[in-house]
């Protein structure tokens, strides 16, 4: 039997690949004849509320128990999955989801639940420093948006519901989009048991055939996508050929660098034809990358990536079979592995074709949904489960 789904997700004021992938599962959902229903709020409604009005919806928002209350009665969903609750749905989501009886499918797509700025980033490296405990020094680093009171704010969501245990206990199944991501978020606490991984995924048909040439670059142009890094590289390859699909802070550093070709943000559709044409996808990022869609993307295309042996990164990209890894950071590795890549267009080539084969396995939108409904499948037969034995002692103690 389909299960029913609510879909509860908080989007960003500025678009990104998280809003995306919630899109695609909802349609992959429904293409599989599940009822899908979606309760979603959005950062737009930000720009009206007050500094103490924000802070208090996002320690326990009212509106949210309410407004799942009559979705319950009115859809009846087997299932809650959510992707994002902050700041304007808040945990209060968990504790009304709770007494529907309704169990709850989290879906992890960066490190909120342990740093402030969601990234394990400060000052262009890896910071881990509020891992496992209590981020008050995310607080005193104003690590959110620059802001020691927003930073506040968030750190009191964090101290509140880990002392409730919400995170503990009120999420059936908390979903890594690999699994490097769930041994960060179990050493953050997270009760390992109920961390379960399955990655992002897309729904491509084989490339035409094509000649390929050039790099591309994919993405935010911001400091933890590596654009610096990027830019220093290209600069020590004046004969190589860049197109960068993207837009952000700092796309000025790529102004004026030989060989670098600005295309701003594109369309879906034009990213593709871009894959379709590019001999290798360049990812340098400097942080924990949670799962970038881009490089599911890019194997669906047959494209191999060179990206920084960092993080999930080093698992997902496999060195010299599905592409390149280089130090995170470092401009000079990064030249040389794109230099090897534009001076080997036939072992690209073989690592695009094996790339694809990845995707057939590990991320199309079959496999997915196979893993998907796994999860939700455990997480149900728990709850009967817990249904029956709470059953057996209440009949137990009527017997007595």
């Amino acid at each position: 039997m389909a299960c029913r789904v609510l879909v509860v997700h908080n989007a960003y004021q500025h678009r990104g690949g998280e809003d995306t992938v919630v899109e695609s599962e909802i349609a992959l959902l429904r293409a599989h004849g599940h009822a899908v229903e979606t309760y979603a709020r959005s950062n737009d409604e930000v720009g009206g509320m007050s500094s103490l009005a924000l802070a208090r919806q996002t320690l326990w928002s009212d509106r949210t128990p309410h407004d799942l209350a009559s979705l319950v009665v009115r859809f009846r969903p087997d299932v809650i999955h959510t992707h994002n609750t902050f700041p304007l749905i808040s945990p209060s989501l968990y504790w009304a989801a709770a007494r529907a009886g309704v169990p709850v499918v989290q879906t992890l797509h960066n490190f909120r639940l342990m740093c402030l700025n969601a990234l394990f980033l400060r000052d262009g490296t890896v910071c881990e420093d509020c891992m496992g405990q209590l981020p008050w020094r995310g607080v005193a680093r104003a690590c959110y948006r620059g802001s020691h009171a927003a930073s506040a704010a968030l750190a009191g969501m964090l101290a509140l519901h880990r002392g409730l245990g919400t995170y503990r206990n009120k999420v059936a199944r908390y979903i890594a989009l690999n699994e490097f991501c769930r041994g960060k978020f179990i050493e953050g606490g997270l009760p390992a048991e109920r961390v379960v991984v399955k990655p992002n995924f897309v729904d491509f048909a084989a490339p035409e055939p094509a000649l390929r040439a050039g790099l591309l670059f994919v993405g935010r142009l911001s400091p933890e996508k590596g654009v610096a890094t990027l830019a220093g590289a290209m600069a020590r390859l004046p004969d190589a050929a860049l197109r960068v699909a993207g837009d952000g802070p700092e796309a000025g550093l790529l102004d004026g660098v030989t060989g670098v070709t600005c295309l701003g943000s594109l369309p879906g559709e034009m990213v593709r034809q871009e894959m379709n044409r590019a001999m290798a996808l360049v990812v340098p990022s400097i942080w924990y990358e949670n799962f970038p869609r881009t490089i599911v993307e890019a194997f669906a295309c047959g494209l191999p990536v060179i990206a920084s042996r960092i993080g999930a990164l080093a698992d997902i990209v496999r060195d010299g079979e599905t592409g390149l890894l280089f130090e995170p950071g470092n401009p000079r590795d990064l030249a040389d592995k794109m230099a090897w890549a534009l001076a080997h267009p036939e072992g690209m080539a073989e690592m695009g074709q094996k790339a694809r084969v990845q995707y057939l396995a590990e991320f199309s939108a079959e496999v997915n949904y196979r893993r998907l409904m796994e999860i939700y499948d455990g997480v149900l037969a728990e709850q009967r489960q817990a249904k029956d034995a709470s059953y057996k002692i209440q009949g137990s103690r009527g017997e007595g």
